[in-house]
């Protein structure tokens, strides 16, 4: 089977065409683009399709936000994606829309050892359900249902909870943050942007704005990006502050995440922002924030903790699903 998979993120899309028989996926051919510069995900696909080629059999997309039926408004792109109308206007016989993480979920079993990055072992030979967890431009989650014989993956929309905050300091962040976006959600803080906000909040906190090397650094590059490298460069105090605050949190949301899931059989971490913080993720700042659920603590020293440093899960996902369907979804 030809299949057209996509993975849309609010940053960039991937788009790939591949050969899929089984379980076996093979890469044809796969473009990036940034998608911001696109008023929507045809004008990607006219680009991607106009190369010549087989045409596909099915197609399957990866989409961040929440799909209902057949239809997704991806939540950081002003894009409403439509099924029904991209097998018309593509003349693809089948297009199935899935959310960006459980897209990732499908994409679990097709990664290789090389391809993730043991945090925490667990209980040797443990079973049950999974849950992924992935902060990138947004919070997404997903799980995996084990039903005895293999796991089924299911969306989420967790990542837009309320935080909760554990500290003084983290109570002064929930308080920073409400008169801007009054109900606080995980994902303001555990993304990109997260990480930026919660560096403003510090500066202000502590009364130590940046310097002005550090002020034009952050204007004109990807202030999240610039603040994990000085952090890691130990050269600025709140950009380590940051960065530890940060990993907190998102060990903290990942322990939850892991609770509701029951995820005896692993918690898996990815998204764009996990492999190029390994360091912080290593420290036993995020298992610590992960475990400390007070009754439930050893319950979740048994779990695994795996970082997905392969950013084609997704990809790969949507197009394993698409295999692993004889029907059209209805």
């Amino acid at each position: 089977m030809n299949i057209l998979a996509g993975d849309i993120g609010g940053t960039k899309t991937r788009v790939a065409l591949l050969i899929g028989q089984n379980d076996k996926l093979e890469t044809v051919r796969e473009e990036t683009y940034p998608s911001r510069d696109y008023a929507s995900l045809h004008a990607i696909l006219h680009d991607f399709l106009t190369a010549p080629g087989e045409p596909p059999q099915a197609a399957g997309f990866a989409l961040a936000g929440p799909v209902q039926g057949r239809r997704c408004r991806v939540t950081n792109l002003p894009w409403m994606i439509d099924a029904n109308e991209l097998e018309q206007r593509f003349a693809i016989p089948r297009v199935t829309l899935l959310n960006d993480l459980e897209a990732t979920a499908w994409g679990v079993d097709a990664l290789g050892a090389e391809d993730l990055l043991t945090l925490t072992p667990g209980t040797p030979g443990a079973s049950g359900n999974r849950a992924v967890i992935a902060a990138g431009t947004g919070l997404g989650q997903a799980g995996l249902f084990w039903n005895g014989e293999r796991h089924i993956p299911f969306a989420s929309e967790g990542g837009h909870c309320d935080f909760a905050p554990r500290s003084e300091l983290e109570i002064a962040l929930l308080h920073h943050l409400q008169p801007e976006f009054g109900q606080v959600s995980w994902e303001r803080l555990v993304s990109g942007p997260g990480i930026v906000r919660i560096y403003h909040f510090l500066c202000e906190y502590r009364n130590s704005p940046p310097s002005e090397a550090l002020a034009c650094e952050l204007s004109s590059r990807d202030p999240a990006a610039v603040i994990a490298e000085k952090a890691g460069q130990q050269a600025d105090a709140i950009c380590v502050e940051t960065m530890a605050l940060f990993t907190r949190l998102y060990g903290a949301e990942a322990g939850n995440h892991a609770l509701k899931m029951m995820a005896t059989g692993g918690v898996y971490i990815g998204g764009g922002i996990a492999p190029k913080i390994l360091p912080w993720l290593q420290t036993q700042t995020f298992l610590e924030a992960f475990r400390s659920k007070g009754q439930m603590r050893e319950l979740l020293e048994g779990i695994a903790v795996r970082v997905i440093l392969n950013d084609r899960a997704a990809l790969w996902g949507s197009a394993r699903c698409l295999l692993s369907r004889s029907s059209p979804d209805s």
